[in-house]
């Protein structure tokens, strides 16, 4: 199959899935082609089956903000058109889903009928997506999609509460590699950060206000007390600034690392005994996961698709976005013994195995059979 990717080339959730997606799949035989403006920050060597095409952009004095939507509906119909591609799968709606349609309408007009595909990821349903300014478009442009998937329930549900949905939502998790995540013996790097045996509490994310990440500071403060502790901030973003000034108000600044952004983010879980996620919004919660898939428990928020993804109790914990204390003490109750540790790590590890690229590739192979041998009954789409 030839399959056409358009996503943005970031780190963020909806980059990283898209390609993985794409490179799972081209293992598989797949003809994989990666449409964007910039190559994705995962596509970093010569994979076989896999093809890059960059969106350039116009550049004309009329314009004050480039069209970024055109050019890459000029380059869809281009790359269909050349490559012979038979479907276009597009991660994270907003403008995609919308680019996704014209490019299929252009091509319908030149009697060729190539399907797309959407993924809704989070934000450009829960967030950006509700905006007014942008709401008409992304209802509009899911309900012409010729298949929509999400990557929770709760992402689903959320998409029929904000909008007027006329067609089925499939739900396909989010999904990570098992092999690239499996536990390694790192004693000598977790000796250097934690050289008198302290615990290690990690935290990965883009520092947006609504991952809440001063919660993380103050639940480790809590845990600090009591047990002796080291906390690793991975990641930046606007928020950093201001976490930096919070570790120094509650004197914690030998005790918590900011590492910034990392790429072998699996070599930083490895050493880690517990992650904390207090996020007022996730629509799936792939950090977590990653984390599981290293046997690192969970203490999160229960809001969005992370109680689906860590299960309370078992995984670790869940509670409110700003219950401190409860997710204070739920970290004590894990890290406090050894036994107690060690058996959320094989259940954190059990669950991650339910999420691996194995299990979850086929479910989208399906998808696109499902949706090519349909296609032609939707051409009114």
């Amino acid at each position: 199959m030839k399959i056409g990717i358009v996503c943005y080339p970031t780190y963020g959730g909806s980059g990283v899935l898209a390609t993985e997606l794409g490179l799972g799949l081209a293992e598989r035989g797949h003809q994989v082609h990666f449409i964007t403006y910039r190559r994705p920050a995962r596509l970093s060597n010569f994979h076989e089956n896999v093809f890059y095409h960059e969106v350039t952009d116009a550049d004309y004095p009329l314009f004050e903000f480039t069209p970024y939507d055109t050019a890459l509906t000029s380059k869809l119909v281009d790359v269909v058109k050349y490559e012979g591609l038979e479907l276009l799968h597009v991660h994270y709606a907003i403008p995609h889903a919308a680019v996704g349609y014209m490019a299929k309408k252009i091509l319908l007009s030149q009697g060729r009928y190539v399907p797309v595909v959407t993924t809704l990821h989070g934000t450009d349903i829960t967030l950006v997506g509700s905006n007014p300014a942008f709401a008409p478009v992304v209802e509009f442009s899911i309900n012409k999609s010729d298949g929509v998937t999400a990557v929770s329930n709760n992402l689903r549900q959320q998409t029929h509460d904000n909008f007027e949905i006329t067609t089925d939502i499939e739900v396909i998790y989010n999904f990570i590699d098992l092999k690239r995540f499996s536990r390694k013996n790192k004693d000598h790097f977790k000796k250097a950060i934690a050289p008198d045996g302290e615990r290690i509490l990690t935290h990965v994310s883009n520092f947006r206000k609504v991952k809440r990440i001063d919660n993380v500071i103050r639940i480790f403060k809590q845990v600090q007390e009591i047990i002796p502790s080291k906390l690793l901030l991975i990641g930046d973003g606007p928020e950093r600034r201001n976490l930096e000034q919070l570790c120094r108000e509650l004197k914690l600044c030998d005790e918590i690392r900011f590492l910034g952004k990392q790429e072998a983010i699996e070599e930083l879980l490895a050493v880690s005994d517990l992650f904390l996620m207090p996020s007022e919004n996730e629509s799936f919660g792939l950090a977590a996961l990653e984390a599981m898939a290293c046997g690192v428990p969970v203490v999160s928020s229960n809001v969005g698709g992370l109680p689906e993804v860590n299960i309370n109790g078992d995984t670790g914990f869940v509670s409110n976005p700003d219950n401190i204390d409860e997710m204070a003490r739920n970290a004590m109750h894990i890290l406090g013994k050894e036994e107690n540790l060690q058996a959320f790590r094989e259940r954190a590890l059990a669950q991650a195995n339910r999420f691996d690229i194995a299990h979850i590739l086929p479910k989208y192979e399906a998808y696109y059979e499902h949706i090519l041998t349909t296609a032609v009954y939707s051409t009114n789409k």
